[in-house]
């Protein structure tokens, strides 16, 4: 039998059944749509999940540290690397080599410190860090009142949302509502801190009255008393350095500006090389690469010139397995209503056999043979699969629409941005659809074995 005549038998026989036939293709569409609507929630969750990481500045960010520090070091590491007496100095040199690698857009120093800050002549102890200009479209500083740094020089200050409330006193006890950064925000910006630090200077002869100390190679050095006013430009909604635990900073500054303060830090002690030569020693630099993807491709270069990274990729591929398990749940339950809708193909394929049984008999008596009566069994299966894969496509993505417009309704009335986690990418379109063709040729199987196996002779005088 030809393709086109077996296309339209088969098209024929689905419309003298159109009710019962319609009932089976709308039970399919119904388990595709489960299927898509569970999977269309994993897979948006787990874009949602990456564009905050992407937006927030850590995705595509490397954490650098010398092993020296004993910080950050795993089992691997301690095995293959120097030991930590022997490893190299994370300097200024080292930051420039880093920078000039292929992948890396920019490398800089994780400059932070504890100080004291004075306002409206109350003592406030903080810790200090330090941001760079590509920090601007870091999505912290969405909701930010105020504005961002005016230039990587300016002596400005934005404060995250605690350390605003701690400056006015309005820190709310527990169980009250937080105060919104627009309230914050009108008696702070445009006032100014005065910052106390301690600075390092290059030798006592220059640094005038100051502390007096010896560092490791027999060097003398000064610790001199600052004081720096710094003017409130914003103050943040969001923790920019939420991810950063106990350590994290609720003020920041320049990065430029903070460098060019030389500020004492504890590498600064720990240090023996520091006395030989001037360049500042970091614990810690972040390294943005250009491309996420090559991110493995920049820490293993950095591994191998003696330092411990840490990214959050690597953090990221235990996620990544979370959403694969949660993938694979999602499927087997998605799948489930499918399984039912094939009992009904089962079943409405079985009745055609009843019914159809003459024109069975008719049909291998002028010499159709078994194959061409699987054939049309098979067709009529497969064109209810695709037909309700299509329809369950559609349905599956106007029930996520229609969730995703629901829930950020509830998110804008309790005053929280939008945000789209349903996603129906073009491959999982395609594997509904061929999903349920293929479960319901599976369907088809018996029915299509049952009506070849019929003796024609019988079949012809079946009433």
């Amino acid at each position: 039998m030809k393709l086109p005549d077996l296309t339209e038998l088969a098209l024929r026989n689905l419309r003298e059944s159109l009710l019962r036939n319609s009932l089976t293709t709308v039970g399919i569409s119904v388990g595709v749509a489960s299927l898509v609507a569970m999977l269309s929630l994993g897979i948006g969750l787990q874009q949602l999940a990456s564009r905050r990481l992407v937006k927030s500045g850590l995705f595509d960010t490397i954490m650098v540290s010398s092993r020296r520090e004993m910080r950050g070091m795993g089992r691997e590491e301690e095995r293959n690397g120097p030991i930590p007496g022997q490893s190299r100095i994370l300097d200024e040199a080292a930051r420039g080599e880093i920078e000039r690698m292929a992948n890396v857009s920019e490398a800089y120093p994780d400059i932070r410190f504890a100080t004291e800050l004075q306002f409206e002549d109350k003592p406030h102890l903080t810790t200090i860090s330090a941001l760079p200009e590509s920090a601007r479209s870091n999505d912290s500083f969405d909701g930010m009142q105020g504005s961002f740094f005016s230039s990587d020089n300016a002596p400005e200050a934005i404060l995250q949302k605690s350390f605003a409330e701690e400056l006015l006193g309005k820190t709310p006890p527990l169980g009250a509502p937080d105060p919104s950064v627009s309230e914050l925000a009108p008696p702070l910006l445009g006032k100014e801190l005065t910052m106390r630090y301690a600075q390092r200077a290059a030798s006592p002869e220059q640094a005038g009255p100051a502390a007096k100390g010896e560092d490791y190679a027999g060097a003398s050095y000064s610790v001199v008393s600052r004081e720096q006013n710094l003017k409130i430009v914003g103050i943040s909604d969001l923790d920019p350095e939420s991810m950063r635990g106990p350590t994290r900073a609720k003020v920041f500054l320049p990065l430029k500006f903070a460098e060019n303060l030389h500020v004492m830090q504890p590498t600064d002690l720990r240090e023996i090389s520091r006395a030989a030569s001037d360049q500042p020693v970091y614990s810690s630099i972040s390294v943005r690469v250009k491309n996420p993807a090559q991110i493995q491709l920049v820490e293993d270069a950095i591994k191998k010139m003696g330092f411990s990274t840490f990214s959050i990729a690597d953090a990221s591929r235990g996620l990544r397995q979370f959403f694969g398990v949660l993938y694979a749940f999602l499927g087997i339950f998605g799948s489930l209503a499918l399984m039912v809708a094939s009992i009904g193909i089962v079943n409405t394929l079985v009745m055609a056999i009843l019914e159809r049984r003459r024109e069975i008999g008719i049909m291998k008596a002028i010499g159709a043979s078994d194959g061409d009566v699987k054939k049309l069994f098979f067709a009529e299966a497969g064109a209810m699969g695709v037909l309700g894969g299509v329809l369950g496509v559609v349905l599956g993505w106007a029930i996520g629409q229609l969730i995703n417009f629901g829930t950020n309704i509830y998110l804008k009335r309790q005053s929280l941005p939008p945000e789209h986690f349903w996603a129906v990418p073009w491959w999982l379109v395609a594997f509904a659809i061929g999903f349920a063709f293929v479960v319901s040729l599976v369907s088809g199987l018996y029915p299509a074995g049952r009506a070849a196996k019929l003796d024609p002779v019988q079949a012809l005088r079946y009433e």
